[in-house]
């Protein structure tokens, strides 16, 4: 048998129920606000204690137009591309010719097997990617 009677009921005739004065009861006013309301305002001085380094920026941003962003593709997914659609790309001796501007791509990146002999055209192209297309039997081209 439960013995623990309520707050409420223990309270009852208190007038107000144990949070002081009635107009203590009204709110988060009460509290200076929900949150993280009032920290530059009437809560600054807690800011300058506990996180002085809450407001304001650090460190650098640099212009978007300025970050050179390259389409990237890895060798494996080119072998895969050029296997789907090799009737679209041209063969020289022996070895298919593949534009990676053409297709949309500017690096090319080394992850993945390649097994096909292709002669590669690219804007740039990874330490990983040059290996494993000369490896292949193929070579790259930097435009």
């Amino acid at each position: 048998m439960i013995r623990k009677s309520k707050k409420i009921t223990k309270q009852r005739g208190s007038r107000t129920c144990g949070y002081g004065e009635a107009k203590k009861h009204r709110g988060a006013g009460h509290r200076g606000g929900r949150g993280n309301a009032g920290h530059q305002k009437h809560k600054w001085l807690s800011v300058c204690k506990f996180n002085p380094e809450y407001f304001g920026k650090y460190g650098f941003n640099r212009n978007p137009c300025l970050i050179k962003k390259l389409e990237t593709i890895n060798v494996g997914e080119l072998e895969e591309y050029v296997l789907k659609y090799k009737d679209a790309f041209k063969l020289k001796d022996g070895k298919v010719v593949v534009n990676a501007t053409e297709i949309g791509f500017e690096k090319i990146l080394g992850k993945g097997r390649i097994s096909t002999a292709m002669v590669v055209k690219a804007v740039e192209f990874s330490e990983g990617a040059k290996e494993k297309i000369e490896a292949a039997g193929g070579e790259f081209v930097e435009l």
